[in-house]
């Protein structure tokens, strides 16, 4: 959506009564399920099989998804609070339902990936997305992977990488160029002419990352999801969505950080007194505070500017290149906070920051956020 309209004056946003009661039914649930075991599951590559049953039994891999294919029928702004609740008691989880909820919102309006809509709902399909390529990045204009026209379909010939969870996807959104220009958006089935490679990362160890490479991978001509050439167009919109989405799981995981030293300060002492009652403590805690309070802010203010169909691209590229750095930074605040005790692997910080330190990577790097906004401010022919 373009951003000429004047958003100067955007509607005040406050959580109404349900949602309010949905958010500490969601805190209560994501904590007492999830939020002790995390730091274990964090620190081991198996797939938490046991976590992700619990989560689409609460309904959680269906909440925007229509009750006819099995969803909640939930909208935005409960999926950003869910989000952030769930992402406080394990990031990893909150990443592993991310990418299938979005995809579920491309496939929701396509009558032949309904079934696959409905199975994401149902956790017996596992969707991912591959957009980026290893010698593209972020330049989507500029994709190798081709996708070769034949009777009744297509062949993918080409190589994806960065793709989140490929090592158990068994379907994925993938954008392919096809001979008319532009990039076209496919929903492919993971048979045995897609090979697989898991990458060895710092952090999102139950997650995982890897590439996945099409040696002519068929795909019927149904399975087309965007007019072709328009792929990258097709899906810009859900960035919108995503990129506020990721801002609030980092205050979630950064929130954990705050929580955990807050209580940390308040009983250690030094000098004959807590560390709460030194300044260099409390302002550090206070700046980091107000960081990630904008953040939250921000990312549910561009929500509900998305909800009321008001342009938000802007806003959206702003929360998700600032969110992710102020988490960061305050988690590795919290580490210092602690002093040698937060060097160690006993407590959970550092593995916060390692988890949370791919989002400032994931979804756009900083500067492809900014290119946006800056392209929003002065216009798109401007050399920016």
């Amino acid at each position: 959506m373009s951003d000429e309209v004047d958003i100067t004056s955007p509607p005040s946003f406050a959580f109404t009564d349900e949602q309010q009661l949905f958010r500490e039914s969601m805190r209560g649930f994501a904590r007492s399920k999830f939020a002790a075991g995390y730091h274990a599951r964090a620190q081991c590559t198996e797939y938490p099989s046991e976590a992700y049953d619990q989560l689409v039994e609460q309904g959680l891999l269906g909440m925007t998804l229509p009750e006819r294919l099995g969803g909640q029928g939930g909208d935005e702004m409960a999926f950003g609070i869910a989000m952030e609740e769930l992402a406080w008691a394990d990031f990893n989880l909150a990443e592993i339902i991310l990418l299938p909820s979005i995809a579920a919102l491309m496939l929701k309006d396509s009558e032949a990936a309904e079934d696959t809509a409905a199975g994401i709902a149902a956790g017996t399909r596992h969707i991912g997305f591959c957009l980026t390529e290893p010698g593209t990045g972020s330049d989507a204009a500029s994709l190798t992977t081709r996708a070769v026209p034949e009777a009744g379909g297509w062949r993918l010939h080409g190589e994806k990488t960065s793709v989140t969870s490929a090592h158990f996807l068994d379907c994925a959104v993938v954008f392919a160029a096809t001979p008319t220009g532009g990039s076209t958006a496919f929903l492919v089935d993971l048979d045995d002419t897609v090979s697989r490679q898991r990458f060895k990362d710092p952090g999102l160890h139950p997650v995982g990352r890897g590439s996945l490479t099409f040696d002519g991978t068929f795909v019927p001509t149904e399975n087309r999801l965007s007019p072709e050439g328009r792929g990258f167009h097709h899906v810009m919109g859900l960035f919108d969505l995503s990129r506020p989405i990721i801002a609030l799981m980092v205050c979630g995981a950064a929130q954990r950080a705050l929580d955990l030293t807050i209580d940390y300060v308040k009983q250690r002492t030094a000098f004959g007194k807590p560390l709460s009652e030194f300044q260099g403590v409390s302002f550090a805690l206070a700046e980091n505070d107000t960081r990630i309070e904008l953040t939250r802010t921000l990312a549910y203010r561009t929500i509900g500017l998305r909800m009321v169909g008001l342009p938000h691209t802007r806003q959206a590229a702003m929360v998700k290149w600032f969110g992710p750095s102020a988490a960061v930074e305050a988690i590795h605040e919290c580490v210092i906070l602690h002093g040698h005790y937060g060097w160690s692997e006993e407590v959970i910080l550092q593995q916060l920051m390692r988890d949370v330190s791919a989002m400032e990577i994931a979804d756009g790097t900083p500067q492809i956020q900014k290119l946006v906004i800056a392209r929003r401010l002065l216009g798109r022919e401007a050399k920016v």
